[in-house]
């Protein structure tokens, strides 16, 4: 007699049939989740995201293809780089933690490297978790967990994520490691790098913080998260590791309230004609039909940050969105939401004189044709 389907389970059996039969799924990471909290209104991308949708397939199937991502050299050149600041057991990396974020303990002479080998993401996560609980209970050393496995609840589903690496301190506190492949020169990292990173690491701190909850008891209180990480990079033009704790407080609060506010993914599939599916393999008409069928936020920053930018940029072209001109223009206009009805107001033909944004649009048309006038009699 099969089991009942759960909630749970009806969910995953959706998501399935969205990405199409025989579609592997593709991960959820930090970097995509850091994405998706920049713009919580996306519900296209919240539901590809969920479903493990891989875009870029998706994007050349529509036509439009991306060029974001990290090229095969730069991925080469992260890996060795990363396998060089772990060599000797982390003995270099635990130095650079003990020298930027914890002189006051005790040398990392000897450090723990727990094995966190599992079966699939969930008994890593387990793996992971239990290797978290001993390291904090063995006080008075340290530990490195070398690509631990992690979940966070994202609008219902769970995403499953990997950072570099992660400490634990000889009083029981967890650090976040990024290590980035971009240099650092003379001190200091490109800020739009370092900004990318720390919201990278935000979403691990926050997904850290869930695992330090459930370790808590009435007796024992949940273990500290850091909230400042350590970024590794190359020193200068050099293949020499150097780093530098980043504060993320800031990043931690922003995503943590964008994600709480993204719309729950089953809301967003209840929604969706019957038999939508994103597979690629499906004909071009079909396909396209079924990415219109979720509405998208376009913005320009969306271009650095998703694989469908360039689709969702001439669809939002196409529609005459100002939200095709940046966020910033777009809040200015409140209400006037398309370039034709901006264009109107500017011209008196529509809109409230009494609106401060419609009375603005006329004064700057105004202005533009006094100038355009004076520079033709001269």
């Amino acid at each position: 007699m099969p089991l009942p389907r759960t909630r749970g389970t009806a969910l995953r059996q959706q998501l399935a049939e969205l990405r199409g039969p025989d579609v592997p799924a593709k991960a959820l990471d930090a970097r995509a989740l850091a994405a998706l909290a920049a713009n919580p209104g996306c519900r296209r991308r919240a539901i590809l995201d969920g479903a493990g949708v891989n875009k870029a397939t998706l994007a050349s199937a529509l036509g439009s293809p991306s060029a974001f991502g990290q090229s095969q050299f730069a991925l080469t050149r992260g890996n060795a780089f990363e396998a060089k600041v772990k060599a000797d057991g982390g003995a270099e990396l635990l130095r650079l933690v003990h020298e930027k974020l914890d002189r006051s303990a005790e040398p990392p002479a000897h450090a723990r490297v727990p094995e966190l080998t599992a079966i699939g993401p969930e008994g890593r996560t387990a793996r992971t978790a239990l290797a978290l609980r001993e390291a904090t209970e063995a006080r008075g050393t340290w530990t490195l967990l070398d690509h631990p496995m992690l979940a966070l609840d994202v609008a219902g589903s769970p995403a499953f994520l990997e950072p570099d690496a992660v400490v634990v301190h000889p009083d029981g506190s967890w650090t976040v490691v990024e290590i980035k492949s971009f240099p650092m020169l003379d001190g200091s990292a490109d800020p739009a790098k370092v900004g990318a990173a720390a919201r990278q690491a935000a979403v691990y701190v926050l997904a850290l913080e869930e695992v330090a909850a459930r370790l808590a008891t009435e007796d024992t209180p949940a273990p500290e998260v850091r909230h400042k990480v350590l970024l590794v990079c190359p020193k200068d033009f050099s293949n020499l590791p150097t780093a530098s704790a980043v504060d993320v407080r800031k990043q931690r609060a922003v995503t943590g309230r964008q994600l709480a506010r993204l719309t729950r993914i089953q809301d967003i599939a209840a929604a969706l004609p019957e038999g939508t599916c994103f597979d690629p393999a499906r004909p071009a008409d079909e396909l396209t039909a079924a990415v219109e069928s979720v509405p998208a936020t376009y913005a320009p920053e969306c271009l650095a940050a998703c694989e469908l930018a360039f689709h969702c940029r001439d669809r939002s072209r196409e529609a005459g969105a100002v939200t095709s001109l940046g966020r910033s223009v777009r809040a200015e206009l409140g209400a006037l939401t398309t370039v034709p009805d901006v264009l109107a107001a500017a011209r008196g033909e529509t809109g409230d004189p009494a609106d401060p944004t419609v009375a603005a649009l006329r004064r700057a048309a105004a202005l533009r044709a006094e100038a355009l006038g004076a520079a033709a009699c001269r």
